[in-house]
């Protein structure tokens, strides 16, 4: 029992069942992690004593029952305290901020850090001095600039490290993780070009190693960002693991707005080399099969809820990720989640929906999905409801960041696709003591804000389905404390809405340029909204229309049978190098073996075969047939056109493949491919659609 619980258990004593669990963690300055596990806390009390447990109604809101007053019978207050921060943390905290600076730091700016007195870091200062000595540096004192410490960079790095493998604070403060970590829309991009490396130079890493890795290039990240580099290192040989750092560094000093050295570039080729590595498992092989099956699972869905959750991609990614994580055990683990018990108390309609269907999922796994598992993939599809809902309500909120400006950044784009928000500021998280009521709905946040006048709710900067929950939750209780905002009806001028408004005026006086015009006028829109030509989705997930090209499209091929039609549908992704010649062996032996799964659509099949069967590069081909042939698809059956699909990884096609499932609920999209005349024309119609489902 602390003094916050203390204190909690008085305010909800003193209240009439209006408490949210949003409110709370903003009146305590902590997540709503933390005031779930004190309310936990709370009915362990209450249990003991035979008193009726707090419960959690939509929205956060936290109602008790009259016996609740008794609690304060069997609690002694002379049990309470009040965290601080040890000597040893303030240690390890003081030395982060110290040797992740690239300029003189003064006592004042470590005392404000800790919150703590000036005084306080003067006593610990000798130690703080000893403990980065350990790491062969050194803490230079200069009486009109504060502290910095001298040493290698290499030692530098090194020692940041080491602090962060050996963090174990209190996940309230700054600790030492924070102040190492690079801003998270470069950290999200740094995932991403590790893991697609990993897949082009077949080097795999563990879950630790991957770690390693993204932690240590967050730091070389944040410190050439301060213009430090890596000292001379030795001349090594060519090898995969030099040239996989190549790749590597190329792309994270292109897309974090940094420059490389070969310095660079010859240290983390030794870094790499020394990590530690996996063979791929065979639960890759099911990948693509596992997607094919999120995709029909979601339909089902979808049709069950009279709601359209087919376009949602980051339901798709998110939900056919996670089972891809479940099916790869045959009894995977779960953490104790309060949110998921009040998710399926309280969206119990969504939760018969998924129970009905999931014998889709059962069938694949060969397995009884447990009762926790059907919690975990309810809050996808309930993440995915709440998205479309809250799209249309305009509410207008400030952006409130700990990090830099690529936080921010990331936090308002994932807010604004999935919201119909019109976001009033980006801020950091000092300036919302400043943000007037009268002119904010309320505060999305990535960290408690401190004297903050306005409501907000704390999420992270990525934007987890239990994230978009909480932002459903805290609109939820908005609704039932006040009117909705009277500025529901405002659009905000968006680069995405003033693309849907032209669309239609070219589509009806240029129809025959249409791919053209909207290609280049992408272009212009983005730059006058200072987005990037390229976003980061076509980065590292390609569209369909950047793989199904006129030359990966061929027209009135002659096919004997669904086996002829497979061969011939891969033949030239075989000739260019994308595939081996077994994987089109495999790819037949798949459909054998597991049925015409692949036939995806009323005649459209998508051969594929797992990510280590053959495949060397992604890719799709597709051919229209000159006379359909059956693939025993029942219904769906004959089959006019065959995409074979070479996927090297999990993620590079995904968006592709999304794209090309949407497409085929279109018969317009159908017709017009049955057809034309051109592979030009057939790659025009691709590419045409495909910016229409955006």
């Amino acid at each position: 029992m602390n003094k916050r619980t203390m204190s909690l258990i008085i305010d909800i004593k003193k209240d009439n069942n209006d408490l949210t669990i949003s409110e709370l963690a903003k009146r305590f300055q902590v997540t709503e992690r933390t005031i779930r596990n004190d309310i936990k806390s709370i009915n362990e009390i209450l249990s003991k004593h035979n008193l009726s447990d707090l419960t959690l109604n939509r929205g956060g809101f936290i109602c008790k029952d009259e016996s609740f007053s008794k609690i304060t019978d069997f609690i002694d207050g002379s049990d309470f305290y009040t965290y601080k921060l040890s000597q040893e943390e303030r240690k390890r905290i003081a030395a982060a901020l110290l040797i992740n600076s690239s300029e003189y730091i003064t006592l004042s700016t470590i005392a404000d850090n800790l919150f703590v007195s000036r005084a306080t870091i003067i006593n610990d200062l000798d130690d703080i001095k000893d403990f980065i000595k350990r790491g062969n540096l050194e803490v230079i004192s200069h009486p009109n600039k504060g502290l910095r410490v001298d040493g290698s960079e290499l030692d530098k790095r090194k020692f940041l490290m080491r602090l962060v493998d050996s963090d174990s604070l209190d996940d309230s403060i700054d600790n030492p993780s924070k102040l190492t970590s690079v801003q998270a829309g470069n950290q999200l991009i740094i995932k991403k070009i590790v893991s697609e490396q990993e897949g082009l130079y077949k080097h795999f890493l563990t879950d630790e190693s991957f770690q390693g890795i993204i932690q240590y290039l967050g730091i070389m990240v944040n410190r050439n960002l301060g213009g430090e580099y890596i000292e001379p290192q030795p001349k090594i040989n060519n090898s995969s693991y030099y040239l996989m750092a190549c790749d590597i560094l190329k792309y994270v000093a292109q897309y974090c707005n940094i420059a490389t050295t070969e310095d660079e570039i010859r240290y983390f080729s030794t870094f790499l080399s020394k990590v530690r590595y996996i063979k791929k498992e065979a639960g890759d092989k099911a990948a693509v099969k596992i997607q094919l099956i999120t995709r029909q699972f979601i339909e089902k869905i979808s049709e069950d809820l009279g709601v359209n959750l087919n376009n949602d991609y980051d339901f798709f990614e998110n939900l056919s990720n996670h089972l891809e994580s479940v099916f790869s055990t045959a009894n995977p683990e779960y953490t104790d989640n309060d949110l998921i018990k009040e998710v399926l108390e309280t969206y119990k309609d969504v939760l018969e929906v998924v129970t009905n269907n999931i014998l889709i999922l059962e069938q694949f796994s060969g397995r009884k999905i447990r009762e926790i598992e059907l919690g975990y993939i309810t809050i996808h599809v309930c993440a995915a409801l709440e998205r479309k809902k809250k799209q249309e309500i305009a509410f207008h909120v400030v952006v409130a960041c700990h990090g830099g400006i690529g936080t921010s950044r990331l936090l308002m784009e994932r807010l604004k696709k999935h919201f119909n928000f019109q976001i009033v500021d980006i801020i950091s998280a000092h300036e919302a003591r400043n943000v007037d009521p009268s002119k904010v709905d309320f505060i999305i946040a990535t960290v408690p804000l401190k004297n903050c006048k306005v409501e907000y709710v704390i999420v992270s900067p990525l934007l987890s389905d239990e994230d978009y929950l909480k932002i459903g939750n805290k609109i939820e209780s908005l609704r039932n404390s006040r009117h909705l905002p009277s500025h529901i009806e405002e659009k905000e001028l968006s680069a995405s809405g003033l693309i849907k408004k032209i669309v239609p005026v070219i589509r009806d006086l240029a129809p025959d340029k249409e791919a053209i015009l909207l290609k280049e006028l992408k272009k212009v829109v983005r730059e006058y909204f200072h987005q990037p030509i390229e976003s980061e989705s076509e980065i590292f997930a390609p569209y369909l229309h950047h793989f199904l090209t006129s030359s990966h499209i061929q027209l009135d091929v002659e096919c004997s049978d669904w086996k002829d039609a497979v061969r011939k549908s891969a033949l030239p992704l075989l000739k260019e190098g994308y595939i081996e010649k077994s994987y089109i062996d495999a790819m037949i032996g798949n459909i054998e073996e597991n049925g015409p799964y692949i036939v995806i659509s009323k005649g459209f099949a998508i051969p594929h075969e797992g990510l280590n069967a053959g495949s060397i590069k992604v890719g799709m081909n597709l051919i229209r047939l000159k006379k359909p042939v059956v693939f025993n698809a029942d219904e769906l059956d004959p089959v006019e056109f065959v995409c074979c699909l070479s996927a090297t990884d999990h993620k590079s096609h995904l968006k592709a493949f999304f794209n090309l499932v949407n497409l085929l609920q279109n018969e317009d999209f159908k017709s017009e491919l049955r057809n034309g005349k051109t592979t030009e024309e057939m790659s025009r119609i691709v590419e045409k659609y495909e910016y229409n489902l955006e």
